[in-house]
C-alpha cells in the first residue's frame, strides 16, 4: 500500500507539471508573437475616422469626408422689399346702421307670431299680432280729445259772434280760447300717441289687435317670443332683423400695432370657411377708444354681402400691408440660440463657419426679416445648423 500510495502521488506532480509548462508557453507566445489581424484592424479604424467638425479659433471647419457636409444646407440670405404684413383676428358683425330691434309699442298678448327665427322678410311683411288693451285706450283718449276739441270750438264761435253783437263779456272770450287751446293740445297728444304706437287716427274699424310689421327688408337674427306670450317691457325687444347685404368685417389691433393702421388702407381679408380664398376691402373706421379690457383697438372694413357668404360671428384673419425699408430675409431654420443671444452660422470660407449674433424683426410665417448682423450676400447655413451649435 505505501508503494501504490508513492506511485499515485508521482502521477499527480507529472500532470501539474505539465499544466504549468503549457500556460508558460502561452504567455511567452502572447508576448513575443505579434496578433496581425488586431494590429491590421486599429491601423483600419486610425486612417478612415474623420471628425464631424473641428475648431480653428472661433471657426467652425467641416472636414473633407464629415459627414455634415451632406447634412447641411448652406444658402445665400434674401433680400426683401415687400411691405410687412400684420396679421390680426376678426370676426364678421351685422352692420349697426341696417340693424333694427323690434320693441312693443304697447303692451300685450303676442296672439300671432308670423316669422321664425332666419326667416328673410321684405319691407312691410307682417311680422307678429299683439292684443292690447291699451291699444283700445289710445283709440278712446284720441275720439275723446277730438270730440272736446270740436265742442270747446262750437263754443268759440257762438262766444265770438256774441263778442261782435257788443253783447258778451270779454272775459267770456278769454276763457273759451283758452278752452279750445287746452283741447287741441290734448288732441295733438293723442293723434301722436296713435302715430308712435303706429296706427292711423281714424281706422275704418277700431280694434285691440295691433300689427307688427318689418321697417326694413332683412334677416330675423335673433328672436325673443312665442305666440301666447306676453310683452309688456316696451324696452325689451321681440326680434331683431339685420340687413346682410353689408356687414363689417370687425379686426382687433393690439395697442402697439394701432399706429400702422389708417381709414382708407387697404386689407386682405381670409375665413377659416373658405380656405384658400383672399378677399379684398379697405378699412372703414378706426375706434377713437381703445377697449379697457383686452387693450385693443377695432378696426372695421366693410364689405358687400349679396350672396350672404360672410355670417354674423363667423370668424377671420385679416391682414395690413406695412410698408417697410429693404432688409435681409432669412428662414426660421438658420435662427439658433445661443445663451441669450439669436445667432446665425456664417459661411467665412469654404465649409467654414462662424456665429454671429443678429436682431430678427418682423416675423413673417416661414421666416424673419434681421434688423442688424446680415447684410445682402451673405452665405448662412439655413438647414442643419443645431449639429454645429455645440
Amino acid at each position: 500500500m505505501p508503494v501504490l500510495n508513492r506511485n499515485l502521488q508521482l502521477r499527480r506532480f507529472a500532470v501539474l507539471g505539465g499544466v504549468m509548462i503549457v500556460l508558460a508557453l502561452g504567455v511567452w507566445l502572447g508576448r513575443h508573437v505579434p496578433c496581425s489581424t488586431g494590429h491590421a484592424a486599429e491601423q483600419a479604424d486610425s486612417n478612415t475616422t474623420t471628425p464631424a467638425f473641428t475648431h480653428q479659433g472661433d471657426k467652425i471647419v467641416i472636414p473633407q469626408g464629415s459627414a455634415l457636409r451632406s447634412r447641411l444646407v448652406v444658402q445665400q440670405v434674401a433680400v426683401k422689399t415687400s411691405p410687412h404684413s400684420l396679421l390680426f383676428p376678426a370676426a364678421v358683425e351685422a352692420d349697426p346702421a341696417h340693424t333694427v330691434n323690434i320693441l312693443p309699442p304697447v303692451a300685450g298678448k303676442v296672439v300671432k307670431l308670423s316669422v321664425r327665427l332666419g326667416d328673410h322678410v321684405a319691407k312691410g311683411q307682417q311680422l307678429a299680432v299683439i292684443e292690447s288693451g291699451d291699444l283700445a285706450q289710445a283709440y278712446a283718449d284720441d275720439d275723446k280729445a277730438r270730440d272736446a276739441l270740436q265742442h270747446v270750438e262750437r263754443a268759440l264761435e257762438r262766444v265770438r259772434g256774441v263778442q261782435k253783437a257788443g253783447a258778451g263779456a270779454v272775459k267770456d272770450l278769454e276763457q273759451a280760447e283758452s278752452d279750445a287751446a287746452q283741447a287741441r293740445a290734448e288732441f295733438i297728444r293723442a293723434e301722436a300717441r296713435l302715430r308712435q304706437i303706429g296706427v292711423p287716427s281714424q281706422p275704418k274699424g277700431k280694434t285691440r289687435l295691433l300689427t307688427l310689421t318689418a321697417p326694413m327688408a332683412g334677416s330675423v337674427t335673433a328672436l325673443t317670443t312665442a305666440s301666447g306670450a306676453f310683452a309688456n317691457d316696451p324696452t325689451a325687444s321681440l326680434m331683431t332683423i339685420a340687413n346682410l347685404n353689408s356687414v363689417w368685417v370687425t379686426a382687433n389691433v393690439p395697442e402697439g400695432d394701432i399706429a400702422h393702421v389708417a381709414t382708407g388702407q387697404p386689407v386682405d381679408v381670409s375665413y377659416p370657411a373658405y380656405p384658400g380664398q383672399v378677399f379684398h376691402g379697405t378699412v372703414a373706421f378706426v375706434s377713437d377708444v381703445l377697449e379697457p379690457d383686452t387693450r385693443r383697438n377695432k378696426v372695421r372694413i366693410t364689405f358687400a354681402n349679396p350672396a350672404g357668404k360672410f355670417k354674423p360671428n363667423m370668424f377671420a384673419n385679416v391682414s395690413f400691408a406695412v410698408p417697410q425699408k429693404s432688409a435681409v430675409f432669412v428662414p426660421n431654420s438658420a435662427l439658433l440660440m445661443d445663451n441669450d443671444s439669436t445667432i446665425v452660422l456664417v459661411e467665412v470660407a469654404p465649409w467654414t463657419f462662424v456665429k454671429r449674433p443678429v436682431i430678427p424683426g418682423y416675423e413673417e410665417g416661414d421666416g424673419a426679416r434681421i434688423d442688424q448682423g446680415l447684410h445682402p450676400g451673405d452665405r448662412i447655413v439655413v438647414k442643419g445648423g443645431v449639429l454645429l451649435n455645440d
